[in-house]
Order: structure tokens, then sequence, then C-alpha cells
């Protein structure tokens, strides 16, 4: 049994490894083709290490006025933390009250609307372009943060965590005056830390690379994400490669960052809230 339990463990060593390095080979020919001249870039058969290192397609990208990049990334930014920030209250709202909460019909509208999951969402394309025309959101903020801060996933990761809270923590604070608020805000949320922030990486990752939304939404340069951006430039720059790259190790960075930072709460959250219902 042991040496059995040790193969299969090589075995989803060695498959991981694998999977990782299959990854991780587009992002380090991103890397690669960022410092190359474009002559170099373009070259073929394709060569890892550049025979020559520029950092002239960074500053070039950023100091074109046609390519506010900068502005871009900041429309991204802004976009993603609000959005991310107003998805965790609400749906902890939902996710608390679908958890701890009695009320007549909670179980039947849970799994009602666990059932909108199978709807695609590009279904929801046209009559959400209406709903935000009507509200004179277009070329707004406003269009890319509040559609879709209702996650049904959102909901049911906060839910199944929720409920694997011992009730004895409720019971006593009850006993000790706290209202449903007060529980919800100093006992609950605190306690489900990390899968909170698996939500937080989750969806400031989804906003942040979403594209076919803000390009319907938005109509001006100004107000263009990044994920847009980099779409307008390979037909500005009539893609040259080396260019493209270097914008496109900029618009990843914050998201690596956020990765390196969160990635043992990632693990944690996954693990604890998947096995409870």
């Amino acid at each position: 049994m042991a040496l059995k339990d040790n193969s299969s463990k090589r075995f989803s060593l060695l498959f991981l490894s694998f999977m990782a390095l299959f990854w991780i080979i587009p992002f380090l020919w991103v890397i690669s083709t960022s410092l190359k001249p474009e002559s170099q870039a373009i070259s073929w058969p394709i060569k890892w290490i550049p025979e020559t290192f520029t950092f002239d397609n960074f500053t070039s990208v950023f100091a074109r006025q046609d390519v506010p990049i900068l502005r871009w990334f900041w429309n991204s930014f802004i976009i993603a933390t609000i959005h991310t920030g107003l998805m965790l209250l609400f749906n902890s709202m939902s996710a608390f009250a679908f958890a701890r909460l009695k009320f007549k019909g909670r179980d039947l509208l849970f799994w009602t609307f666990m059932g909108t999951m199978m709807i695609p969402p590009v279904m929801n394309l046209v009559p959400l372009y209406g709903l935000v025309s009507s509200l004179g959101w277009v070329n707004n903020y406003a269009a890319m943060i509040f559609p879709g801060l209702a996650s049904v996933f959102g909901i049911f990761l906060l839910r199944q965590f929720f409920i694997g809270i011992p009730a004895e923590l409720e019971e006593a604070a009850r006993m000790d005056g706290a209202s449903t608020f007060t529980i919800y805000w100093r006992i609950i949320l605190p306690l489900a830390k990390p899968a909170l922030i698996v939500l937080a990486l989750f969806t400031f990752m989804g906003n942040w690379n979403d594209y076919l939304w803000p390009l319907i939404v938005t109509s001006s340069a100004d107000m263009r994400t990044l994920p847009v951006g980099l779409a307008i430039m390979q037909g500005q720059f009539n893609i040259q490669f080396a260019k493209l790259m270097a914008a496109t190790i900029f618009s990843a960075l914050p998201v690596i960052i956020l990765f390196i930072f969160a990635q043992r709460f990632l693990v944690k959250g996954i693990a604890l809230s998947g096995i409870k219902g």
C-alpha cells in the first residue's frame, strides 16, 4: 500500500510539474520578446535568450501620446478594486442570510439562484446593455462596476464557508446581546478571511482581464481598460510583438503581485470551503 501511495505521489508531482512548465513557457516567451528589438522578436527559429537586450519597448509604449496606457491601467485598477470590494460586501451578506438565518423558502430560493449558473453569460449582454444605456451609464465607470455584483459563485463559496463556522459562537454572541448585523460583521467575517481573500482574488482577476463587456460599454479611448487597450495597440502598432509584449507584462504585474501575496489563502480557502455543505 505504501509503495502504491508513493508511486501515486510521484506521478502526481510529475504531472503537476509538466503542467506548470506547460503554463509558464508562454510567459517566459512574453518576457523574452519584450526585451528584444523588433527584428529579433519576429525572427525564426525562436531564440529564447535575446541576442541584444533592450528596454526601448517599455519606454516607447509609455512615451506614445496616442496610447494612454497609464490611463488604461488606472481605469482597470479603479474598476476592479471597487467592483471587488462591493462584491465582497453584497455576496457576504447574501451568503450569511442563506447560511445562518432561517426564513421561509430559504433553501428553495438558494437552489433557484444556483440554477441561474446554467444560463450562459453571453445571453445577458443585450438586456444588460439596454439597462445600462437607460441609466445613462454607457462610457462610464458605473457600467463596468455595478453589473455582476451578485455573483452566484461568490455566494455559494462564502455560504459553504459560513456553514462550517461553529454555531456555538453565534449563540454565545446572542446571549451577550449581539445583533444579527454585529454577528455578521464582528464574528462571521473575521473568521471567513481565507474565503473572502479567495473570492477577492478571483473577482479582481476576472474583472481585470475582462475584455468583452468593457469593449461594449465604452466608446472613448480614455475610458478603455487595459485588455481593450492592448487590442487597440495591436492595430496601432501593426502587431509589433516586442512592444505589445512589453505592455502585456505591465498589465499582468498587479495580478501576479496579488496572487503571490494571496497564494496561501487561495489554497486554504478552497480546501475549507469546498468540503462543507
